[in-house]
């Protein structure tokens, strides 16, 4: 039976079998002893994403005294919940988020827990998932963006919108319109300056 630890771009932590590409973290926030989760979603504003494998190391799932691992299907996934990429596995990919951030968020290059602390006042309300209003028609957002459409979540890659789920994206446009964006603005603002997030590949398809 799966564990509940699969991310949704709503920041939501469901079970289901799909595992997705990437793993990460908001601190200890499970009973090693019957590997379910506590009430509380994070116990560190530092939320990460992380490569699911790293040197070689294996993780023994909810382990007394070590992080929850999570995941998410794909990088753009973990951007939308509130996640940013990982200084010690995904150094290289960390230290491209954060050029981009300063020069998106028009700021001088911020150490991690600048970055966090901003995340944190941009993801949450009330510890629930925080929607903001949409600041461009959908069309210009830049390519990795999230956005809801009622209960649905929608990547924006190339000008075009892809419905979220935990098997991959479809392309598609909600008939309805779309509602608001998931993707906190400091990291929108990241990728209208050019960091790029790793994608599942049914994008591609």
């Amino acid at each position: 039976m799966p564990l509940q630890n699969r991310v949704t771009p709503f920041g939501k932590v469901v079970a289901v079998p799909e595992r997705g590409m990437f793993t990460g973290n908001r601190g200890i926030i499970h009973d090693p002893a019957t590997r379910t989760l506590l009430r509380r979603r994070w116990t560190t504003k530092g939320w990460i994403v992380c490569v699911c494998e790293f040197r070689g190391r294996r993780r023994e799932l909810m382990s007394p005294g070590r992080w929850t691992e999570l995941f998410f299907l794909d990088e753009a996934t973990a951007l939308a919940a509130g996640h940013r990429p990982c200084f010690y596995c995904r150094r290289a990919d960390a230290k491209a988020f954060q050029a981009a951030w300063a020069i998106g968020n028009r700021v001088e290059t911020p150490r991690a827990p600048v970055m966090d602390a901003s995340l944190h006042a941009e993801r949450l309300e009330r510890r629930r998932k925080r929607l903001h209003p949409l600041p461009r028609p959908v069309p210009a957002l830049p390519d990795g963006t999230m956005v809801a459409a009622d209960t649905d979540a929608y990547l924006i890659w190339a000008g075009r919108s892809w419905r979220w789920s935990f098997g991959g994206y479809r392309q598609a446009v909600p008939p309805g319109g779309f509602d608001a964006l998931l993707t906190p603005p400091s990291t929108v603002a990241a990728l209208a300056s050019g960091y790029r997030p790793v994608l599942h590949p049914s994008v591609a398809d």
